[in-house]
């Protein structure tokens, strides 16, 4: 691929067919059509009428001149092929190299920027994800993330460092995604998720893990702006079955967190357990029962006297789901995982004394893949008759 400041010389074959453009514009349509029909007879093997060879070639010039704009300048001939290939009359590409035929795809469905999959695809995997969820009664997670204080970043620093916070927040997709899910760039400062056979509580922790894992990233830059990676959730069926009715829901839950205040604030993944109707006083009547929280939006953190330390992460429940420990190097050979936080996890096992103070282990979690982690015990205390829960700290 050619590298910036590249300068790529047209081939003869690039200036022939740049002039053939020319001759065309000067040609009455009805020799214009007799002329075309021919040509992509000869270089593409391909037998259309001259109005249908008139169309194509006002398609393949648009569609030269749509990549134009978005900075991808390429041949006629790519264009061309580009343009017939997605038809259903050329099937195997002969006017190009394989190679450069690749180099199209990938420009035409990649982001310039960041490399991730751009607005065009996520729109088609999108119904396709869709499709597939329902048809084997599964569930689909979308996510709509949003560069927080991008803007602010390019203002104060400038737009090569803005780029660069686009940048990492791409890398961090691309490290912390399953190799099932889908990273997209949708807009300048957006970016969207496809999370196959993801729940509600699963998104929201990978979307936490993945802004955590982002601020880590950017840290080094020592930017004077706090920017983040804000995120909404939603997940077919429970919040719809149409496209435009999630995207609908999870735009709505990252306007909500964006505008709720981040001062003593927290993210709330699922939702918020119902308060009981509070007794009338002769200034307000009996208030309502508290409405539930969207899921990945955030709520102020209730102010109360005296303040009650609360834990540094929030831990989430994985119970029912599959998720296990792998021991390296201890007698038992796996534990079920029964909550995580970024802190630490919590083990189920029938002894305690079966593991060191200290150990390794490999961690299979729903969501995320398989991480080998360092973990230190914290404390243990007996569940379920002979059986123990062991918290642990992750050392490394």
């Amino acid at each position: 691929m050619p590298q910036a400041g590249e300068v790529l010389q047209p081939s003869g074959e690039d200036s022939f067919l740049d002039l053939l453009v020319e001759t065309l514009e000067g040609l009455d349509e009805p020799l214009r059509g007799q002329f075309l029909r021919q040509f992509f007879r000869n270089v593409a093997q391909i037998d259309v009428s001259e109005s249908q060879s008139t169309q194509y070639w006002s398609q393949i010039l648009q569609r030269r001149r749509e990549l134009a704009e978005a900075g991808k300048k390429i041949s006629l001939k790519t264009a061309i092929v580009d343009v017939l290939s997605s038809s259903s009359f050329l099937r195997v590409p002969i006017l190009v190299e394989y190679d450069e035929f690749k180099k199209l795809q990938v420009n035409a469905a990649t982001d310039a920027l960041t490399g991730l999959y751009n607005r065009r695809l996520f729109d088609e995997y999108f119904e396709k994800e869709l499709n597939r969820a329902k048809r084997y009664g599964q569930q689909l997670a979308v996510v709509i993330l949003d560069l927080h204080k991008l803007k602010e970043v390019n203002d104060r620093h400038g737009h090569l460092q803005g780029d660069h916070a686009l940048q990492i927040a791409a890398t961090t997709l691309r490290t912390t995604l399953r190799a099932s899910d889908f990273a997209f760039r949708i807009g300048g400062d957006e970016f969207a998720l496809l999370l196959p056979q993801a729940d509600p509580e699963q998104a929201v922790t990978l979307c936490r893990r993945v802004r955590v894992q982002y601020e880590s990233e950017i840290s080094p830059l020592k930017l004077d702006v706090g920017v983040t990676l804000d995120f909404g959730v939603a997940v077919s069926p429970q919040d719809g079955d149409q496209k435009s009715e999630l995207l609908s829901i999870a735009d709505q839950r990252l306007y909500e967190l964006k505008h709720s205040g981040r001062a003593g604030s927290r993210v709330i993944p699922m939702e918020a357990p119902k308060e009981a109707p509070k007794e009338a006083t002769p200034e307000a009547k009996p208030s309502s029962v508290t409405p539930p929280t969207p899921i990945g939006s955030f709520t102020p953190e209730p102010k109360s006297e005296p303040k009650v330390e609360r834990r540094k992460w929030e831990r989430v429940s994985l119970a029912g789901t599959k998720a296990h420990a792998v021991f390296s190097d201890a007698a038992q050979k796996t534990s079920r995982v029964i909550d995580l936080s970024y802190g630490g996890v919590a083990l189920l096992l029938d002894k305690a004394d079966d593991l060191p103070e200290q150990f390794s282990a490999v961690l299979h979690v729903p969501i995320l893949p398989p991480v080998r982690v360092v973990l230190k015990k914290v404390y243990v205390q007996r569940v379920d008759g002979d059986r123990v829960r062991i918290g642990c700290s992750f050392v490394s």
